[in-house]
């Protein structure tokens, strides 16, 4: 196995925290997009820049901690 590969990976935990009813139908499909599709639901995603991005168009939709 490489060095690489035994490394962990870095991962962002996001829960969907306000309803993205009301809010541009972007926004929604980036909530989707996410893996997100109920309130309070918790996904664990790569943190990559792709996520980031689509994480900082839906802030104020949900909340991100760091994991490992």
């Amino acid at each position: 196995m490489s060095a690489a590969k035994k490394k962990k990976e870095a991962m962002l935990r996001i829960t969907l925290t306000k309803s993205p009813i009301g809010y541009s139908e972007r926004q929604k499909r980036t909530v989707r997009a996410l893996g997100l599709r109920r309130m309070h639901q918790t996904v664990e995603q790569r943190d990559t820049a792709a996520i980031r991005g689509m994480v900082a168009k839906v802030e104020h939709l949900v909340t991100v901690d760091e994991v490992g």
